[in-house]
């Protein structure tokens, strides 16, 4: 297929992603969230991995003789709102189903839940790591392959999905908890419109209008999280993508709804492709396969995330 038929069809595709889809603001729970009617009924509901009412997750098992590839879903919301049922809009799971792959999506703590955490953002970021150590706890009974796990999600739950694919495994092997000795890598991502970065001096380089990330961190504001930034540069390195991938990192994939444009301001700040074209400069100077999607782009190779979990699970190397 020709460059410029694969990129009209990749932005066709970008148009069929809700505007939710890359939404950070939560919308207001007016009843509870249910799944769209694509979604086909999960294998299993509502299991618990914590002690915390959000700590819970849904499964749906493909049909297969052989442990199956797993992708994990978390969703966007800026860490302030979302819920798993929001899944249709990271992932087709017909589709993954169809093709031999299991999916989970979970719920998390969100800011509102973890004023008592130091940082804010360590309580989602370590309930999606603790979320994808039981489902590989799980892997015997519902016939996972625990190796090929993919991540994917939105804005925050891109970010999240990212972290997960960057960050040393936080498997504690001499832990008593056999949850805890299982691992947090993944095999790869495919998110959309996620923050790679959570560093406020990155995010003005790349885009002068940015203003998110402070909540994170337990800051009021953009302002206050650029002015306070010397003071937790720790935190910065360990919960900013950007800051933890290396070369050993597995390949992932973004989708973006607007083409980028380094140092200009942006009319979606929150989910420019700024994010995704710096973390693919990282990536490639690391050697390390980044995928990036948005209006405009060249050499296009997976016109979705589901395209991209499908061909990476799915394909022995």
């Amino acid at each position: 297929m020709k460059i410029q038929s694969v990129v009209a069809y990749c932005l066709a595709s970008i148009l069929t992603l809700t505007p939710e889809a890359f939404a950070q603001s939560p919308t207001p729970a007016t009843k509870a969230e249910v799944y769209d009617s694509s979604v086909p009924k999960a294998t299993l509901s509502g299991v618990r991995y914590g002690e915390h009412e959000r700590h819970i997750l849904d499964f749906w098992k493909a049909e297969s003789d052989k442990p199956t590839p797993l992708v994990f879903v978390i969703h966007g919301g800026g860490w302030s709102g979302g819920s798993k049922e929001r899944l249709h809009r990271f992932a087709d799971t017909q589709a993954l189903l169809d093709a031999g792959i299991s999916v989970v999506a979970i719920n998390y703590r969100l800011m509102k839940h973890s004023k008592d955490v130091v940082p804010r953002v360590k309580a989602p970021l370590h309930d999606a790591a603790r979320a994808l150590q039981f489902v590989r706890s799980q892997a015997d009974e519902w016939n996972i392959d625990k190796t090929r796990i993919g991540a994917a999600g939105g804005s925050a739950g891109g970010c999240s999905s990212l972290w997960l694919a960057y960050h040393d495994d936080l498997a504690d092997p001499n832990s008593k908890d056999p949850i805890a000795r299982e691992s947090t890598r993944l095999y790869c991502a495919a998110v959309v419109g996620p923050q790679t970065t959570l560093d406020p001096q990155q995010m003005v380089e790349w885009t002068p209008n940015s203003r998110y990330g402070g909540h994170a961190f337990g800051k009021k504001n953009f302002a206050q999280f650029l002015e306070e930034r010397e003071s937790i540069l720790q935190w910065i390195a360990e919960y900013s993508p950007y800051a933890l991938v290396s070369a050993d990192d597995p390949p992932v994939y973004m989708i973006f709804k607007a083409a980028p444009a380094i140092g200009k301001q942006q009319k979606d700040p929150t989910h420019t492709a700024n994010f995704g074209v710096k973390l693919q400069e990282r990536c490639t100077e690391l050697g390390i396969d980044c995928e990036v999607v948005y209006p405009g782009a060249t050499g296009i190779r997976h016109k979705s995330p589901t395209d991209y979990l499908i061909a990476k699970l799915t394909t022995r190397d």
